[in-house]
């Protein structure tokens, strides 16, 4: 174990990833997930073993835990080791030593980001505010303020230090000059006077801001709507739809109206919308909404229109995601007559039904029309996704230690989980080692007077 190792495993999810520790824990292997996270220098082992073992009381273990990886020097390593003392009640001032560098080293906004936050899981809520006043210029430390300060009843003078900065975001804005460390200002002033029962002030500033364009962030229009959504206010927000930018605020208006029980003026409002103007955003909103509903056949109706459009725009694959836990509705959906191929990829149309096929039991069909040509995965990984999805785990299981690839070893241990084999897909699983030799290392090519490829892909 060693502080390159542990910053490769987090930058590329591997080792043992979260999902595969999930998986784990889920099936009651805290024990295991701890033992393999301190023999075999699994970070995301360690990270999942200290959270279970913290939140069922055992601190002395989860320290026990953590401790080998405190020993390299990481930083991330201290960073938990803190944490599991300030969430065991002791060891303050041994925790804030952790996060805290030497005074000599200077304090980057980063590290005065985690001092802060440490401070106030430690209840030294004052002390995290000065910490933070000299330095509330500094994106994001504002927002760090607020967040610690969140029902510590310190509203008032985080209110006191928030006003001039707000003040002064609004008056950059209207001298068309542009400071975006404050660009969050006006926000979270709105936000701290909500939290403090201030709700008719925060919607009075903010509307006054949207009114005069005096906002340094585009978002604070849908902040501002969400305000007025949470407070009841839907005539005000029907106008704001109507006044400003729709394409942002009209989903807000008619999520609003659901949440007051008036579903069928949602859906009218929005379709209402499309006739106007036809933008992906309505029928986006309008296909899920029906979905939501189980009104499927509506939905497609509403979303079809989109299916053939290209990257975010195309509204085929958001109604797919949702139901991919939904066999039977996911391959009506695919099998809708006027349903299109994925912008002009059939494989994604013929991986879809597959699975759909596959969570019917119906495999054998699946794997007939899974595409398993596709260049970039091994069709035998496809093959045992597909018998691992229709509950075949020992079929599963064969096609991938056959293959004995370290993909395939890595998928292999989640089968292995699934049987009740734990022990045994730990042992399959490839160690970090493994991996970084297994990586693919891609080819020098010829580079340009600019740094970049002269060869594709560029």
């Amino acid at each position: 174990m060693d502080m390159d190792d542990l910053a490769w495993q987090t930058s590329n999810y591997r080792g043992l990833s979260p999902r595969r520790v999930r998986l784990l824990l889920e099936h009651g292997h805290l024990d295991l997930v701890a033992q393999v996270a301190v023999e075999r220098g699994e970070w995301f082992c360690a990270e999942g073993a200290v959270e279970e073992l913290c939140q069922a009381g055992d601190f002395d273990r989860a320290l026990s835990v953590m401790e080998p990886f405190v020993v390299t020097g990481w930083r991330p390593a201290s960073y938990a080791k803190a944490e599991i003392l300030l969430r065991a009640g002791r060891g303050t001032k041994e925790a804030l030593d952790l996060v805290c560098p030497d005074e000599a080293d200077g304090v980057s906004t980063a590290q005065c980001r985690i001092v802060a936050e440490m401070l106030g899981r430690a209840g030294r809520i004052d002390e995290a505010v000065e910490l933070l006043v000299p330095r509330l210029d500094e994106s994001p430390l504002l927002s760090v303020l607020v967040d610690i300060t969140d029902g510590q009843d310190r509203d008032e003078r985080v209110l006191e230090l928030i006003a001039p900065l707000a003040d002064h975001a609004r008056q950059v804005r209207g001298e068309e000059q542009r400071e975006y460390t404050l660009s969050e200002a006006q926000k979270l002033q709105a936000r701290v006077l909500e939290g403090a029962g201030r709700a008719d002030e925060a919607i009075r500033l903010l509307g006054q801001d949207m009114a005069g364009h005096r906002s340094l962030e585009e978002n604070t229009l849908t902040v501002y709507a969400g305000l007025l959504a949470r407070h009841g206010r839907l005539d005000e927000l029907r106008q704001l739809a109507a006044d400003q930018d729709a394409h942002t605020v009209l989903d807000i208006y008619a999520d609003a109206l659901r949440r007051h029980g008036r579903a069928e003026e949602a859906e009218a409002v929005m379709r209402d919308a499309i006739a106007a103007d036809d933008w992906v955003g309505y029928r986006a909103w309008l296909s899920s909404m029906l979905l939501a509903e189980g009104r499927l056949d509506d939905a497609i109706v509403v979303a079809e229109p989109g299916f053939g459009w290209y990257d975010c725009s195309n509204l085929l694959a958001p109604l797919v995601h949702l139901l991919l836990d939904r066999p039977e509705e996911l391959l009506h959906l695919v099998e809708h007559p006027k349903v299109v191929p994925h912008h002009g990829h059939e494989e994604f149309q013929h991986w879809w039904r597959a699975w759909a096929l596959a969570g019917l039991g119906r495999v054998d069909e699946a794997i007939t029309v899974a595409g398993l040509d596709r260049p970039w995965t091994d069709p035998r990984i496809v093959r045992a996704g597909l018998l691992r999805r229709a509950g075949r785990l020992d079929a599963a299981a064969n096609e991938l230690r056959a293959l004995g690839t370290v993909e395939a070893r890595e998928e292999l241990c989640e089968v292995l989980v699934l049987q009740g084999r734990a022990h045994e897909a730990i042992a399959v699983h490839p160690t970090v080692a493994e991996q970084r030799v297994a990586e693919l290392k891609p080819e020098p090519v010829p580079l340009g007077e600019n740094g970049y490829s002269l060869e594709p892909p560029f």
